[in-house]
């Protein structure tokens, strides 16, 4: 099935893929893994990032739902 990735702050310029293809019943962390796989630059913010499925916050092992359109963000720190 085919998952959009939304990319926000410092992992936008990061070149990961905007659209992936993932089996039925992957987690987050599965799709997580597969973009690491892929080469994106950022797995230094693993431990960190903040995600959604469309509006609402998930876990990691949230199960994606086919038209799933996945937000990751890093922390964000204001001043």
């Amino acid at each position: 099935m085919l998952i959009q990735i939304q990319y926000f702050a410092q992992l936008r310029g990061s070149g990961g893929p905007g659209w992936i293809e993932v089996a039925e019943g992957t987690t987050v962390e599965g799709l997580l893994n597969s973009l690491f796989q892929q080469g994106t630059s950022w797995e230094a913010w693993n431990k960190h990032l903040l995600i959604a499925a469309g509006t609402e916050w998930v876990q990691r092992d949230y199960v994606l739902k086919p038209g799933d359109t996945i937000s990751l963000m890093p922390p964000v720190q204001g001043g």
